[in-house]
Order: structure tokens, then C-alpha cells, then sequence
């Protein structure tokens, strides 16, 4: 067992690479509320064969023409659409900016496209093909419907659905001040990712090896 080679993340989820996605909108439909902000961490293997989380990539988005903005929303999210450091990107080019640090990603771990990794996956999923949609973008390294949710995963292994409090579960911190940033969340649930995962290893691998001393 000490010697056989660890399995490269190409061979992990049929060449597809995870990466954690969380967007922050003007409000629940992707159809007509305006992506806000965009955040991705694809997921690497350590030395050890451990699942952990690469380097954050993120982007502000202007609101496209014609979106919908919910001052709910805003109220949640605390973003200040008038606010000059914002930084803002139209949705084109923040779909650039993103994309093109998943694809590299992608092309480092061997994989073969990304898969979208989300707390309510189907959620960010949504705003996410909406905006390729709308800009006509031909290079989006993600799978188009296939996602794994973390909402799902954390239930199974933590009995916990919120993200604030999986993560606590997992014996990570979370600071509430922060929270609702793509940044942040993303990279929460990044580790929240990682967590369930690595976990699961190490119990296939007690179970491996009670089976060999039996």
C-alpha cells in the first residue's frame, strides 16, 4: 500500500477537475438579475495525495444592460454598485479574467474540462451559463449541467446544510463579518470541499486496511 503510486486528479473524477464557484447577484433568477461578483478555486492534490484548495480567482461584474437588481440583495451582499474601488469588469471580460485561470488549472491537473463545485450548486451553475449565454462566450471550461453540491456532501458527513454552520462542523472557522463575499464563500466551501473528501480517504483506507488484516 506504502509504495503503489497516488492517483494524479485526472484519474480522480473521469479528467474532470473541481472547481469551487460562488457568484453574488441581484437576486434569484439568473434569467434576468444581474451576476454582481464571481469567484472560483479549482481543487488540487498535495504531495500526500490530499485533497486541498488552489488559488483563488476572482472578479467584480458590472451589471449587464437591462438586469434586474433587488435592493434585498445588495442589503445581504453589502455590495455598493457606485463604489469607484470596486474594480467592476463588464461580463465578458470578468468571464475571461475567470476562465482563463480555470482552464489553466485544468490543463496543469491533466483534466479535461472543470466541474463546478457549489453550496446550491445549481444556483451558481445557472448564473454562470446565463452570462456565457448572454456575452456568447466559446471557451467556458465548465460542464454545462454536471455538477457535485456541497450542500448534499456536508448533510452526508456533517448532518449540516447551511454553509455557515458545515463548516463549523468541520471544524473550520467562519467569520460572519465576511461572509456573503464571493471570495470568502468560495473559499469556505472550498475547504468545506476538500474536508469531506479527504475524510472519506482516510475511512476507505481504515477500511482497506482492516480488510488486509483479516
Amino acid at each position: 500500500m506504502e509504495n503503489s503510486p497516488l492517483p494524479r486528479m485526472a484519474e480522480r473524477f473521469r479528467g474532470f477537475l473541481p472547481v469551487v464557484v460562488d457568484v453574488e447577484t441581484g437576486g434569484f433568477d439568473c434569467t434576468r438579475h444581474a451576476l454582481l461578483e464571481i469567484a472560483a478555486v479549482p481543487i488540487e492534490l498535495d504531495g500526500d495525495g490530499y485533497y486541498v484548495p488552489g488559488d483563488t480567482v476572482s472578479s467584480h461584474v458590472e451589471p449587464y444592460p437591462g438586469s434586474e437588481i433587488d435592493p434585498r440583495s445588495l442589503e445581504v451582499t453589502g455590495i455598493r454598485l457606485d463604489c469607484l474601488l470596486r474594480g467592476a469588469l463588464p461580463e465578458r471580460e470578468a468571464l475571461d479574467h475567470v476562465f482563463a485561470k480555470v482552464r489553466a488549472a485544468v490543463k496543469r491537473n491533466g483534466c479535461q474540462r472543470a466541474i463546478l463545485v457549489g453550496h446550491n450548486a445549481h444556483f451558481d451553475l445557472g448564473f454562470l451559463n446565463a452570462a456565457v449565454t448572454r456575452v456568447g462566450h466559446k471557451r467556458n471550461p465548465f460542464h454545462p449541467f454536471s455538477t457535485f453540491d456541497t450542500v448534499t456532501l456536508a448533510g452526508m458527513a456533517y448532518g449540516q446544510t447551511v454553509l455557515s454552520r458545515a463548516v463549523q462542523a468541520a471544524g473550520l472557522p467562519w467569520d460572519g463579518d465576511q461572509a456573503h463575499s464571493a471570495v470568502y464563500d468560495t473559499e469556505r466551501t472550498a475547504q468545506l470541499f476538500c474536508a469531506v473528501l479527504n475524510r472519506w480517504r482516510q475511512f476507505s483506507e481504515q477500511d482497506l486496511a482492516a480488510a488486509h488484516q483479516d
